[in-house]
């Protein structure tokens, strides 16, 4: 049993608590259920319960409106299932009180009712129904087992371990962690726990008004952001606005008044902008239906803060209904031809849905009087969803009928469950937990993690998706690919250009994540600051804290940090060697190769006589020799002579990693080339330059010894230096 609806309880007066039923479909109720009736008065269905026992061959009367509800959404549903768990629970509770003086088996009746009017299937109502029996009777899962089976049976116990959680408990925590591990495997355990919370919190006037407000901070902290990544906007709406007049009861009466106020208004301009729309609809021969939904007062209290006084026309939204995809996209056509559209408010949530599964088209259209009014554009389907979520999903892991042997729709999968309407954020949240280090962690990174409203979709390479967080970088990117494996990413590129692992994603990017192949590979502690997401902080933090930094020695995953020139081999080896030979067309001249492009056979090269009677010769392409040429100094013809050896300066840019520059050395010796020197510039952004002066024994190796470079993991490019301000003089 919840805190909320505790047993016994003194009988006294009680407020009635409103339930809104769904409109019975024609011939969907048999003749003996009564009519829909728009509002529930819970004590009287409190006294229907106790009235005794009701014949094997007809529905409960108490439970009723929920079959009504039910067959709504669901025409063929069997009710034998309702009937026989509203039985047990309502004997197993009989004697229960609430707090309110009703009789407890009208909690998991308004539960059920709320449930099914939002589309629930027949298992989850029925688990809905026995949700308190094996927390608060002597009914054992055993028993719910064998009656109702296995599936049933999983979400009442799901339901009950999250009725144990204390949250204001000094173990919250870990409570919350193994509540939500239990729960994760099957979204259903949480919707019912939704729902549980939402009939509590709308009889909470019982409670002290200490009691209250703490009920409605975990409300709003944790199961209002659940409800939203959930999908079921029906009953997070509902819960901010109970929320919403506990914790600012001032506010909340001033937004009361704004409602009631507009309310009396005798004109009406979004019923005026709303003719507007099916009259051009209408003429366009799209079959749709038009409604006005009115704000919530949470919304009505938002938009008043940022757009200051409240027009007629921002105390709602109009809704668009229609059949099809495609006629979505032709409304909002016709209504950005025929009236004057918000350019500026339009965003297509078909093509590219939530994180939450909602789909539709938002656009907003102004009036000459200023009158602005938004529109949402949605199919009947997207519009269930939207309001229901996962919960108008159904049983997500029951097999096609045509799949299963007996013909049967309703039989789950067997062993681990594979939820396909789970949502993202879910699936990543049951993967990082497992690897936060302490439950205080993980509490805190969760409550970050809900405070996440908006998700961005980023394209792999391979044409998968992911779905990060806004604000995320190409470290959440990897680690929510790889794992802990993404200690090895190197780089990456989005949207085909090479970029750092700090680079913030946007919705839509494409990320190729740039893999090291080296075993010892290690993240960066830098990645840390640019780590937005649960998953990739938490798997940084865990490395950092098996890995302690050492010393002053501690390069910080980029090699050495000189300030200036390392060098990296003794320079007279290579100063013993031959030049390549390169013959000028002045006799009597010395040559020398310019150190601003390190020309060697075959470029194509050109030469300028300098100070001395020196000759230096240039690559065409190099901007000294360009700038020397536009100086108006004489060119000199040169011809490359016999002798194969050169020397040449490369640029290899690196992506910091430890051990990157003896990577490099092996793999330029490997080549047999002599370095002459070398130069490792401070990281930058997480990038690494090198710069090397080689010598080479035979031009002819450059291109072989370029590439063996650029195999080295970390190095995305190896160049020939261009230094224009090195030129000869």
């Amino acid at each position: 049993m919840s805190a909320e609806a505790t047993n016994p309880a003194t009988p006294g007066p009680a407020t009635p608590a409103p339930q809104r039923s769904a409109p019975l479909e024609p011939g969907a109720a048999p003749a003996h259920r009564r009519k829909a009736r728009p509002r529930i008065d819970l004590r009287r269905l409190g006294r229907a319960a106790l009235l005794g026992p009701t014949a094997r061959d007809r529905l409960p009367d108490a439970i009723g409106h929920v079959a009504e509800a039910h067959r709504a959404h669901h025409p063929d549903a069997t009710l034998e299932p309702l009937r026989r768990a509203y039985v047990l629970a309502e004997s197993s509770h009989r004697g229960q009180m609430r707090k309110s003086g009703e009789p407890f088996i009208t909690h998991p009746l308004a539960v059920t009712l709320i449930l099914a009017e939002l589309g629930a299937e027949t298992t989850t109502l029925t688990a809905s129904l026995l949700h308190d029996t094996v927390e608060d009777t002597e009914v054992t899962l055993d028993q719910v087992r064998e009656e109702f089976g296995e599936e049933v049976c999983y979400l009442v116990d799901g339901v009950t371990k999250l009725e144990k959680v204390d949250y204001g408990a000094a173990a919250e925590p870990e409570t919350f962690r193994k509540m939500l591990v239990a729960t994760g495997n099957d979204v259903r355990v949480m919707s019912i726990k939704l729902a549980d919370r939402l009939h509590n919190m709308r009889t909470l006037g019982v409670m002290r008004p200490e009691k209250q407000a703490r009920i409605a901070k975990v409300t709003r902290d944790v199961l209002i952001p659940l409800a939203e990544r959930l999908g079921v906007q029906a009953l997070k709406t509902e819960l901010e606005d109970l929320v919403f007049a506990i914790l600012h009861p001032e506010e909340y009466e001033l937004t009361r008044e704004l409602i009631a106020d507009n309310a009396g208004r005798p004109d009406d301009p979004l019923a005026e902008i709303a003719e507007e729309v099916r009259a051009v609809l209408r003429d366009a021969g799209i079959q749709a239906e038009v409604l006005i939904r009115p704000r919530h007062f949470v919304s009505v209290h938002r938009v008043s803060r940022k757009r200051g006084p409240m027009r007629g026309a921002d105390f709602g939204r109009l809704l668009v209904l229609v059949n099809e995809d495609a006629d979505c996209y032709g409304v909002l056509g016709e209504l950005h031809t025929c009236l004057t559209p918000v350019v500026s408010e339009f965003k297509d949530f078909i093509a590219v849905p939530k994180f939450n599964l909602y789909q539709s088209l938002h656009t907003a259209v102004s009036r000459g009087d200023g009158q602005v009014a938004e529109i949402l554009i949605r199919t009947h389907q997207m519009h269930k969803v939207a309001e229901a979520g996962v919960i108008a999903l159904g049983n997500p892991y029951a097999q096609p009928a045509e799949d299963q042997p007996d013909g049967g729709g309703d039989r789950p999968f067997e062993g681990e469950r594979a939820d396909p309407t789970r949502p993202g954020w879910l699936s990543r949240l049951l993967d990082w937990q497992q690897a936060a280090p302490d439950p205080d962690t993980f509490w805190s990174t969760l409550r970050e993690d809900l405070a996440q409203d908006r998700e961005i979709t980023v394209f792999r390479a391979d044409g998968g998706s992911l779905g990060l967080p806004e604000g995320a970088s190409c470290v959440d990117a990897a680690y929510a690919q790889y794992g802990e494996d993404a200690h090895a990413c190197i780089g990456a590129r989005v949207n085909g250009r090479l970029a750092t692992l700090s680079t913030l994603l946007r919705d839509g990017d494409t990320v190729q994540l740039l893999m090291g192949q080296d075993p010892a590979s290690e993240p960066s502690r830098e990645w840390l600051e640019h780590a937005h997401t649960a998953a990739a902080r938490i798997a940084i933090q865990r490395w950092i804290a098996a890995h302690p930094a050492p010393g002053a020695e501690e390069t910080a995953a980029t090699g050495p940090r000189p300030s200036a020139e390392t060098p990296v081999a003794p320079p007279a080896a290579a100063h013993a060697s031959r030049p390549a030979s390169a013959l000028v067309d002045q006799p009597g001249a010395s040559v020398r190769m310019a150190g601003c492009c390190t020309p060697v056979p075959p470029d194509e090269v050109t030469g300028f006589a300098v100070r001395g009677g020196v000759v230096t010769v240039h690559r065409v392409e190099c901007p000294g020799a360009a700038r020397m040429k536009s100086d108006g100094r004489p060119e000199v013809g040169v011809n490359w002579g016999d002798t194969t050896e050169c020397r040449v300066t490369l640029v290899a840019e690196s992506f910091g990693r430890p051990h990157l520059l003896a990577d490099l050395t092996e793999a330029i010796a490997a080549e047999g080339v002599a370095i002459v020197s070398a130069t490792v510039e401070p990281p930058s952004q997480q990038r690494v330059r090198h710069t090397y002066t080689l010598q080479l024994p035979d031009a002819a190796r450059l291109q072989g010894l370029m590439r063996a470079m650029r195999n080295v993991p970390g190095v995305f490019d190896v160049s020939r230096a261009q230094h224009p301000a090195a030129a000869a003089q």
